[in-house]
């Protein structure tokens, strides 16, 4: 087919309820050409892809305070007491959660 204005043939494989949800769709859109709508989808539709690399980092700080805090917890417990520098500890480390927190909303 020389003279196609689209020469390359491409083809895909669907289940039943994909070929179901892409009918809807084409319906909804008011086509019934299934070429014309992959061909607008693939060329002009939206990919969202998230990038969840801060929320990853954020976690493993959030964890590391976590972890220091258990550790002053433990001594409190193990010695019954609670130290002013223990306090100020507790109260900086929850300090940086905060700031964690602030900085990435």
């Amino acid at each position: 087919m020389p003279n196609r204005k689209r020469p390359i043939i491409m083809r895909l494989a669907v289940t039943e309820d994909e070929k179901k949800l892409i009918e809807e769709k084409m319906k909804i859109l008011g086509t019934r050409n299934f070429g014309a709508y992959a061909r607008k989808m693939l060329i002009d539709g939206y990919i969202i892809k998230v990038d969840y690399s801060e929320q990853r980092k954020l976690a493993a700080e959030v964890n590391k305070i976590g972890v220091n805090i258990n550790q002053i917890c433990k001594r409190i417990n193990e010695t019954g007491r609670a130290f002013s520098e223990d306090v100020a500890e507790l109260k900086s480390r929850m300090e940086d959660v905060w700031q964690l927190l602030k900085s990435k909303l």
